[in-house]
């Protein structure tokens, strides 16, 4: 059965970095869309970004736009979410996702497969 594994969330201070992966072990989704999402407390669950399943396109939330990028490597069966100049408001759990096309929306619907998440908390 597909998993997903997200690491690399954490404590930063507001204006600071992290890296978050998403881990496939055992099954390639190469061929098929990913996507991040983040959900604060209290708050709906919100789309980060999407990459098409050979990373040929992209596309991010309004929200993290200039600051976020998505990028895969198909080869390791991995993706990574690059994040700058956080914002305390970048505070959630962060899930990485899977969908079953090559391309998929900023849209949980589109997504198939999930990860149990990882936290990440800016302060400011």
């Amino acid at each position: 059965q597909a998993r997903l594994v997200e690491s690399g969330g954490g404590s930063v201070q507001a204006g600071g970095s992290l890296r978050l992966s998403c881990a496939t072990p055992g099954y390639s989704f190469a061929g098929n869309c990913m996507g991040w999402f983040r959900q604060a407390p209290g708050k709906e669950r919100e789309a980060i970004a999407s990459i098409s399943g050979f990373g040929s396109s992209t596309s991010y939330g309004d929200s993290v736009k200039g600051r976020f990028t998505i990028s895969r490597d198909n080869a390791k069966s991995t993706q990574t979410l690059q994040m700058n100049s956080l914002k305390p408001e970048d505070t959630g759990m962060y899930y990485c996702a899977a969908g079953r096309t090559d391309w998929c929306r900023l849209d949980p619907a589109d997504y198939s497969y999930w990860g149990k998440g990882t936290l990440v908390t800016i302060s400011s």
